[in-house]
């Protein structure tokens, strides 16, 4: 059956001699893989390709059944082109460590519109955010924490989960306020944090990911995120 829904690019991998198959998290889905033929052949006369860059917003129509794990798309297009995160360094880092950290963590093949309206939200103010986005990919993943079930209730907390792995981490009054802010404000909300304080709290995040994700691995992403934003 067709079904209209929207979408997140998360990434693509070459199929055959044309084509890719695409992961995407979906609205009404979750997360889902779609084979789109043709994609990369000399002869197509779109750069339909363009659509599966990293974190592109997708409305697709799809055919969808939920006894196959790949699936085919009808009609695919963006509301939303982006004019901003490919071409700059700094939200191009961070889109790439968003999407590093969500084709990692997110797994559920079911709708969860509370979720998806969060991921829609961060991308958004990533592509239009003109100062003061610098803790962004903070704020993402403190969030995204509590929609995948095990965001910290307070500073105090985050840090006692991290003592009891033996993690290092030394917050000070200002870590502990800003953690506080970045974990039940909008995530637009601005903080100041220094880029020592900021890069001791992004390498705490995805120590405390890796406690609750066993297979967190290596993010590829961490290093020029840590070079370019601290």
């Amino acid at each position: 059956m067709l079904h209209k829904t929207r979408g997140i690019t998360l990434s693509y991998i070459r199929y055959r001699e044309s084509s890719i198959i695409a992961r995407v998290y979906t609205e009404d889905f979750g997360l889902q893989s779609y084979i789109i033929n043709g994609v990369r052949s000399a002869k197509s006369k779109t750069n339909k390709i363009a659509l599966f860059q990293p974190l592109t917003l997708l409305d697709m129509v799809v055919y969808y059944r939920d006894d196959r794990d790949l699936h085919r798309i009808s009609e695919v297009k963006t509301p939303y082109p982006f004019q901003h995160i490919p071409f700059e360094v700094a939200k191009s880092s961070m889109a790439l460590f968003m999407t590093e950290i969500l084709s990692k963590t997110l797994k559920e093949e079911a709708g969860n519109p509370h979720l998806f309206r969060f991921l829609l939200t961060s991308i958004v103010y990533l592509e239009e955010a003109t100062e003061q986005y610098e803790n962004l990919h903070i704020a993402f993943l403190l969030q995204l924490a509590t929609y995948l079930g095990f965001g910290p209730e307070s500073a105090q907390e985050f840090e006692n989960q991290l003592r009891e792995r033996s993690v290092p981490y030394m917050a000070d009054d200002a870590m502990n306020e800003a953690l506080t802010t970045l974990m039940s404000q909008p995530i637009h909300t601005p903080v100041r944090l220094t880029r020592t304080q900021r890069a001791d709290l992004l390498d705490a995040l995805v120590s405390y990911y890796r406690i609750h994700f066993d297979n967190l691995g290596e993010v590829k992403s961490l290093p020029v995120l840590r070079e370019v934003m601290g």
